[in-house]
């Protein structure tokens, strides 16, 4: 099976993918625009390691091992001699379709391009590209280390075999994969998790009941983890905002229209934990 990996984008998703390929022996060159992000990205890399060592569930001679199967880069033509390249930068059509347009333009005939949107249909973006067939998403889950899942999704020109070897990469990192075989916004993971948090923040703009009530009744009625509006401060409400426009913009479904609290939460800058203050003061 292929072995190289080039990871687009050395953000938390980025990173984290990078994390998780390396440990599972993959060569892994990552890349961002700046010696800065770089820099971060590896950092958290080391840091979410030396978690797992201290916690007994990865041996240290493993975890250097795998830190040195990374290597950080600010230049795109590292990805040149990639098998698969995992683009996961920010949830916008305009900078994926750019990148997608330069990979095209570097990477050999038989490589797969993926990226890890969460909302943006993968036609639009391997539209981009002379090989859409060749391109597919692949959508992780965050924190990457931690969660099981990853969605595959089937753009309308994705081949089989461009499907089966984004397979085998996702689950070679120990995720369980879901197939999305018709390209919808948002797939499926997102446009649930977008229509549970439109409706809870409806419910809490308009007085109906409070964010830990609300939350609670996820957990305890239906089995949830964690309730939609404890997500949208872990998830950052600016990035479900983000996501839930695109869907609605897709698909002009009103259940996807975000009401106004967001937007406003957004403006205020209160996105949840990463400010300190989401729907609940962290």
């Amino acid at each position: 099976m292929a072995k190289k990996l080039a990871v687009i984008g050395a953000g938390l998703m980025g990173s984290g993918i990078a994390q998780v390929s390396a440990q599972a022996g993959w060569d892994v060159v990552l890349r961002d625009v700046t010696d800065e992000a770089l820099a971060r990205g590896k950092g958290g890399i080391e840091a979410s390691y030396e978690k797992f060592v201290s916690k007994g569930k990865l041996a240290a001679a493993d975890a250097e091992r795998a830190l040195a199967r990374i290597t950080t880069t600010t230049d795109l033509e590292a990805a040149a001699d990639a098998d698969i390249v995992v683009e996961a930068v920010f949830e916008r059509i305009e900078i994926k379709r750019e990148i997608f347009q330069a990979l095209d333009k570097l990477v050999k005939d038989e490589a797969v391009l993926a990226s890890n949107t969460s909302a943006i249909p993968i036609t639009k973006i391997a539209a981009a590209t002379s090989r859409p067939e060749r391109v597919v998403g692949t959508h992780f889950f965050s924190p990457v280390p931690m969660m099981q899942l990853c969605e595959l999704v089937r753009g309308y020109k994705t081949s089989d075999e461009t499907l089966a070897t984004a397979r085998q990469f996702a689950e070679s990192t120990g995720k369980t994969c879901v197939v999305v075989n018709r390209d919808v916004a948002g797939f499926v993971t997102t446009r649930l998790i977008s229509a549970l948090v439109v409706e809870a923040a409806k419910l809490y703009e308009s007085g109906v009941a409070s964010a830990e009530d609300i939350d609670t009744a996820c957990k305890l009625g239906f089995g949830h983890a964690m309730g939609p509006l404890a997500t949208a401060d872990l998830t950052g409400v600016d990035i479900l905002l983000h996501a839930t426009d695109n869907i609605y913009t897709e698909s002009q479904d009103e259940k996807f229209a975000p009401p106004e609290i967001m937007r406003r939460m957004v403006d205020a800058g209160d996105i949840g934990r990463k400010s300190g203050q989401g729907f609940y003061e962290h």
